[in-house]
């Protein structure tokens, strides 16, 4: 596994537990709350993760694939729990 592949997934892991966990253990009326921090948490798990791989080529590709694949993973958690919640 490449660090380009090795460095973007966890993050996605990360971001599609905590939608996983903020739907099984949040009241309905605060998923947007916590899914905000999911967000917060996938964002700076990115930057730690960057750093921990210590490679200049493809930072911001890198950075860009983790981010914007948990924006999607979490939109899609939040169309979802909308969709429950109503």
């Amino acid at each position: 596994m490449t660090f380009k592949v090795a460095s973007i997934v966890p993050v996605w892991l990360l971001a599609i537990i905590g939608s996983i966990l903020v739907g099984i253990l949040s009241p309905s009326d605060e998923y947007y709350t916590w899914l905000a921090i999911v967000f917060a948490v996938a964002t700076i798990s990115t930057f730690c993760i960057q750093l921990f791989v210590r490679s200049k080529d493809g930072l911001v590709s890198r950075m860009m694939a983790s981010i914007g694949g948990s924006l999607i993973i979490l939109a899609i958690a939040t169309g979802v729990l909308a969709l429950i919640s109503a």
